[in-house]
């Protein structure tokens, strides 16, 4: 079962300092209903977007239900990202809890 690593106003909070807000999620989901300010990075091109993400700068993955972002996560630490945090599925970002 999913596990958020921190509470949506916390993930709010660390977008608005710039982390980076990445949606694991398939293109066409993405285009449907992203979060404002997320960035599309599937699960399965990752590891090959690590240029795209800066290691030193918070990374909060999302996606429908919190697997592919826990999956994302792990990948992401294994390739030395030290600030990953898995906020689950995309909507409760977005409720305002």
């Amino acid at each position: 079962m999913f596990q958020p690593t921190i509470k949506p106003v916390e993930a709010r909070a660390l977008v608005a300092q710039g982390a980076q807000l990445v949606d694991v999620r398939s293109p066409h989901e993405y285009q449907r209903n992203a979060l404002p300010g997320s960035i599309n990075i599937p699960l399965p091109i990752i590891q090959q977007a690590f240029k795209q993400l800066d290691k030193k700068s918070p990374v909060l993955l999302y996606c429908n239900s919190g697997q592919r972002s826990g999956m994302a996560k792990r990948l992401l630490e294994a390739c030395g990202f030290a600030l990953v945090h898995n906020l689950g599925p995309y909507f409760e970002l977005d409720e305002g809890k």
